[in-house]
């Protein structure tokens, strides 16, 4: 029985890096911007069909359609806030929401229409592959994705951190009029920012898309997920994405294995009330004066 819970326990964390990675991308473009982006989960599926017709038509593992599926949706974000989503930034949110929600259903529709509405699975040699460590066994879909989700995480940590173009972003975040005054150019890097946040969202659905049936309409329930977790960590804050994700993963496993599969959202919805409650700011928040 131990071994039993081990092993659930170790799947929900590995699926959790993996939301960890979805939620990154939302956090990203929300603690610069201050936008929200509703269509994040749209952009998820995205990816999961880029990863869903490279495995078609080359056997490409995830591994391989993540950076694909990363660059397109880099290329799609860096277009999209530049010459739409920026007009946007010093609107009311309602019309951002508006904005946002209209992406989402025509992207949603987009891929109805050209995809179909039949579920779309990926049955690679991976899919039955499984590691062994003493009494925990790690499926190797899953412990892939998770290594490649919390590399590309650190790999933006340490961008923000430490390149001179992260900086500047992070700087016109907190002061965008002086960003400007001292000639940083804005509008790129808020179309740079949502570029980096659509590509998270983008290998996210890559390296999810050998676990879940593709098929068009999984964005909403994707964007509530990387809404959970951006809460529950914190907004604007990468480790609080990542603690987050890992939290809502293993709540979700917890909850189908002790109760039922159909109760799993209702543990991550839980978790949240717990957080909200106890600590509105989130796990890793920071409380605005």
């Amino acid at each position: 029985m131990l071994e039993f819970y081990v092993n659930v326990i170790v799947g929900g964390l590995l699926l959790g890096a993996v939301y960890a990675l979805l939620a990154t991308g939302l956090n990203v473009i929300f603690g610069v911007m201050r936008m929200v982006n509703f269509a994040h989960g749209e952009m998820v599926v995205v990816g999961m069909y880029v990863g869903y017709g490279l495995w078609a038509w080359t056997g490409a593992p995830a591994l391989v359609a993540a950076p694909v599926a990363a660059l397109l949706l880099f290329a799609m974000g860096y277009l999209f806030q530049r010459f739409v989503a920026n007009r946007f930034v010093e609107a009311p949110q309602h019309m951002q929401f508006i904005l946002y929600i209209a992406i989402a259903l025509v992207i949603t529709g987009l891929h109805a229409v050209f995809f179909g509405p039949d579920p779309r699975g990926i049955q690679s040699d991976a899919s039955f592959e499984v590691y062994q460590l003493g009494m925990v066994r790690f499926d190797a879909v899953r412990t892939q994705a998770a290594i490649a989700s919390l590399v590309l995480i650190a790999a933006l940590w340490a961008w923000f951190r430490f390149s001179l173009t992260g900086k500047a972003i992070e700087a016109a975040a907190e002061n965008r009029v002086g960003g400007q005054a001292i000639g940083i150019r804005i509008p790129h890097l808020f179309a740079l920012t949502a570029g980096l946040g659509f590509a998270c969202a983008g290998a996210a659905g890559a390296l999810v898309a050998p676990m879940f049936d593709v098929q068009p309409y999984l964005g909403g329930e994707f964007t509530l997920v990387a809404f959970i977790i951006v809460i529950v960590g914190g907004l604007a804050s990468l480790p609080g994405a990542l603690v987050g994700g890992l939290l809502i993963g293993l709540a979700e496993a917890l909850a189908a294995t002790v109760v039922a599969p159909s109760m799993k959202s209702l543990f991550s919805y839980g978790l949240l009330v717990l957080v909200i409650l106890l600590r509105p700011q989130g796990l890793f928040g920071k409380v605005e004066g």
